[in-house]
């Protein structure tokens, strides 16, 4: 009775991620050599047309999961650190990872299509710890999605951006405080591949996207070194915090 209510309540807390944060899917772009390509569809959405599908899109059986407590290779599905969870990926998985306490993060490579989600009711019930002397606590250098998570760095970044689409929802992004903060920086983005997309293709290519997200402390919230600029910045003013939208896209000729 036990292990099938705890099964349920996990069903129940996957859907409800899916239904506040959408399921996001990933195909390759036609021609990619490897099947990590970046673009970008929304399976969840997809799903709304059909009963069956959106059941099958949304079972949790079909994520990933951190959770600390859990032995390696002792349950199927179920890693116990973040970096084992990103190793042991297929192109285009989910990722949840469980509420409560922190996970450790440091200079982890994502190479392919992934979408990692924290697994509690807020951002800040899902922390990843990137420790010091770390250059960030996930490097990507694919298309990826990052939701509902609170990233931490302390003298690096939260997020280092090398190629792909990254789509960053719900979440908090923290430099800690620190004399050398002016070496810390939420986002970096190296990214300079060539713009092959016609403008009115927004969404493909090489780009960072950020929806709804807390950004504190640090130099800059976004620091470019390639090809791409910051636009379309909005920001929304609350008692506790500030809220973040903006893109990172190619600059316009």
């Amino acid at each position: 009775m036990t292990v099938a209510r705890n099964r349920a309540e996990l069903a129940v807390a996957a859907v409800g991620v899916a239904l506040r944060f959408g399921w996001w899917w990933l195909t390759a772009e036609t021609g990619g050599s490897d099947g990590d390509g970046g673009g970008c569809r929304d399976r969840y959405n997809s799903a709304l047309v059909c009963h069956r599908w959106l059941f099958l899109a949304c079972h949790p059986r079909l994520w990933l999961r951190v959770d600390r407590s859990v032995k390696e290779f002792s349950e199927p599905g179920a890693f116990p650190s973040v970096e084992a969870a990103v190793s042991a990926a297929r192109p285009g998985d989910t990722i949840l990872i469980a509420a409560g306490g922190t996970h450790l993060a440091s200079n982890i490579q994502i190479k392919k299509p992934l979408c990692l989600i924290g697994g509690g009711e807020l951002p800040d019930d899902t922390i990843l710890i990137c420790s010091r002397g770390s250059d960030s606590a996930l490097e990507l250098l694919s298309a990826c999605k990052v939701a509902n998570l609170t990233v931490k760095a302390e003298l690096g970044c939260c997020l280092l951006h090398r190629s792909g689409r990254l789509i960053i929802d719900g979440c908090i992004l923290q430099c800690e405080t620190n004399p050398l903060d002016y070496l810390s920086h939420a986002i970096i983005s190296t990214a300079s591949g060539p713009d092959m997309f016609p403008t009115s293709v927004k969404g493909c290519g090489d780009g960072v996207s950020v929806s709804r997200t807390r950004i504190e402390g640090g130099a800059k919230a976004v620091l470019t070194s390639g090809t791409l600029a910051l636009e379309g910045v909005r920001v929304i003013y609350s008692r506790t915090s500030i809220f973040f939208w903006f893109d990172v896209e190619h600059r316009k000729r």
